[in-house]
Formats: structure tokens, sequence, C-alpha cells
């Protein structure tokens, strides 16, 4: 009886993990690549972007330049 319930056990975890995984990249490649916003942005707060040089305006730092490279 124990074999048993530890085979179903088994059964559900692996199911479930599986099904974990099979949900993210559904998700990854069903959003494709996220778009950046600016050109500039703050390195202590990424959300803060922007066209143009100048500085963030949360925290003052020096916004940086964006590595437009591709990463493959």
């Amino acid at each position: 009886m124990k074999k048993i319930v530890i085979i179903i056990a088994f059964a559900g975890l692996m199911f479930s993990i599986s099904a974990c995984d099979h949900s993210v990249e559904k998700a990854s490649t069903s959003k494709g690549v996220k778009k950046k916003k600016g050109k500039y942005f703050c390195t202590m707060n990424p959300d803060i972007t922007s066209d143009k040089p100048g500085t963030c305006p949360k925290c003052g730092m020096e916004l940086v330049e964006r590595d437009t490279t591709e990463e493959k």
C-alpha cells in the first residue's frame, strides 16, 4: 500500500513540475523580446529611462547609455 501512495505522489510531483515548465516556455515565446523604452537609463532605478542624457529624478545619478548590441 505504501508503494502505491509513493508512486502516485511521485507521479503527481512530476506532472506538476512539467506543467510549470511548459507554461514558462509558452509565456516567454509568446511575448517575444521586450522593447526598451529609452536610449538612456539609471543604473540604480532601471525603470527610469530617457531619450537624451541627463540625471535620474529619483536619485540624481547620471543616466547611462543603454547597450544596444543584440544578444544571441
